[in-house]
C-alpha cells in the first residue's frame, strides 16, 4: 500500500476500533467523562447514543480498558439475545462454572449469588453491550430487572448501554418507562467539526508514524468533513481512498482532486458541490449573463 510512501508503520485509517488511535475530542473525552463519572457515583443504568460510526464501540473499548482494578467487567458485543441467552452469556464473562442443566430461576440465583461474592469483595459489576439497539424486548425488560439486585448499600450491577438513536426512540415509548426513569446519566455522541476533523486526521497521522510535514491542509479537511458530515468512520473510509489516489499518482500531498476521487467511490460520502458554485461567485455570472444579454439587444441581434 501507501505506507512507505508516506513513512507510516501501520494503516492510519483502519476502521478496526483500536484504542490506541483514540483522539482527544471534545464528544468523545465528554461522553468518558460522563460514563467514568457515573460509574464512580454507583450509577445503575447508563446510556450513549450516536449515529452509525460515530465512534461507540471505540468509546467502549476504551472505557473497558480505563476502568480500574476496583470494576469486574462483564462486555456483550452483540445484544440479540433472548433473556435466557443474556443470562447465559452474562454468568459466562462473570467466569461462573454453572451446570447446564439448570433452570433459568436457579441461574438468577447463582448469579446474583456471584454478584454478591464481588461485592463483599470490594468489587463493582458492570455490564457494558454494545449494539444495544438491537437488544429484543422482553431483553431489555430483563435487563431492568437485573438492576435491581442491590444491598442496603449499593447497586451490586451497573448497566452501560451503547446504541443508535434507535435506541432512544423505543425508549420513549411508554412500555419502557420504567426502564427510561432508572437511566441516571445518558450522552448523545454529536458529528465532529471541521476543525475536530482536522485534528482527527492529523493525530491518526501522527500514531501510525508520519513526521513530516502535514500531508493535509484545512481546506482538504474541510471537504472531508462536509463529504463525511463529520462521521468518522467516513472520515477514515475517504482519508484512506485519497491516500491511496494521491500514492498512485506519486504525491505527498492530499489536494481536492484525491478527495473528490475519494467521495465519488463511496456510496454513503455526501456530494461535494462544485467550488465555483456560492454566492459572490454566482451573482458576478448572473451579472455578465445579464450583460451580454442587454448588449445583444442594443446590437439587434435580441429583440428588445
Amino acid at each position: 500500500m501507501y505506507l512507505q510512501h508516506f513513512g507510516l508503520t501501520e494503516l492510519p485509517f483502519s476502521l478496526t476500533p483500536n484504542t490506541s488511535y483514540f483522539v482527544q475530542l471534545a464528544p468523545h473525552v465528554e461522553a468518558m467523562q460522563v460514563l467514568q463519572t457515573a460509574l464512580q457515583m454507583g450509577e445503575g443504568f447508563i446510556k450513549v447514543t450516536g449515529e452509525v460510526g460515530t465512534g461507540k464501540t471505540l468509546l467502549c473499548r476504551k472505557l473497558l480498558n480505563e476502568l480500574s482494578d476496583e470494576f469486574q467487567c462483564a462486555y456483550i458485543p452483540n445484544p440479540y439475545l433472548t433473556p435466557a441467552e443474556l443470562s447465559w452469556a452474562f454468568a459466562k464473562e462473570l467466569g461462573m462454572d454453572v451446570d447446564a442443566s439448570i433452570n433459568q430461576v436457579q441461574l438468577a440465583q447463582s448469579i446474583q449469588q456471584r454478584l454478591l461474592e464481588l461485592a463483599l469483595a470490594g468489587k463493582t459489576v458492570v455490564l457494558v453491550l454494545d449494539e444495544a439497539q438491537a437488544i429484543p424486548d422482553e431483553t431489555l425488560e430483563a435487563l431492568r430487572l437485573y438492576t435491581n439486585l442491590e444491598t442496603e448499600q449499593r447497586k451490586l450491577l451497573h448497566l452501560v448501554l451503547f446504541g443508535q438513536p434507535e435506541l432512544d426512540q423505543r425508549l420513549m415509548t411508554d412500555k419502557f418507562r420504567q426502564l427510561r426513569q432508572r437511566i441516571g446519566f445518558s450522552y448523545q455522541l454529536r458529528p465532529l467539526n471541521q476543525t475536530e476533523v482536522h485534528n482527527y486526521i492529523e493525530q491518526r497521522l501522527r500514531v501510525a508514524g508520519f513526521t513530516g510535514v502535514s500531508a493535509v491542509d484545512h481546506k482538504v479537511t474541510g471537504l472531508i468533513a462536509t463529504a463525511s458530515r463529520g462521521t468518522p468512520r467516513l472520515i477514515n473510509i475517504l482519508t484512506h481512498k485519497a491516500l491511496m489516489v494521491c500514492f498512485g499518482e506519486g504525491q505527498h500531498k492530499l489536494t481536492k482532486k484525491y478527495v473528490i476521487a475519494a467521495v465519488t467511490d463511496t456510496e454513503d460520502a455526501s456530494t461535494l458541490r462544485h467550488s465555483w458554485f456560492n454566492i459572490p461567485v454566482l451573482s458576478s455570472v448572473l451579472l455578465i449573463i445579464l450583460g451580454l444579454v442587454f448588449a445583444m439587444k442594443q446590437w439587434g441581434v435580441l429583440p428588445l
